[in-house]
């Protein structure tokens, strides 16, 4: 027989949860935002830094060679910030889902 405390017990236990996963998913949330600002400021100062660069330059050699520094460094910056990106989206999943694991295990049969 189900009592009626078992019943509360698990619908306290089920907002819980949300109330831990909601949590962390906001702060999962507010991280990503902050990487993707802090990168969209560092690109921002590079391509200012390389503007400079190229309009001090005086001849095409060191223009290209300019460029193909800023090119190579620009595209070094955007794998290493996707792959940080990319591990703040997984964290963020894995942190938000957690609390739920409780509650998956009560339900999961033993073997």
């Amino acid at each position: 027989m189900i009592k009626f405390e078992d019943i509360q017990g698990y619908g306290k236990e089920h907002i819980e949860s949300v109330q831990a996963s909601a949590s962390n998913l906001q702060s999962g949330v507010q991280a990503i935002a902050t990487a993707y600002g802090e990168y969209a400021k560092k690109s921002f100062e590079d391509s200012k830094s390389f503007v400079e660069k190229l309009s001090g330059v005086k001849s095409l050699d060191k223009a290209l060679e300019a460029q193909t520094e800023y090119v190579r460094s620009a595209y070094e910056t955007f794998v290493a910030e996707s792959q940080k990106i990319a591990g703040l989206y997984t964290d963020c999943a894995k942190q938000t889902f957690k609390p739920f694991e409780g509650l998956v295990s009560k339900f999961t049969p033993a073997q």
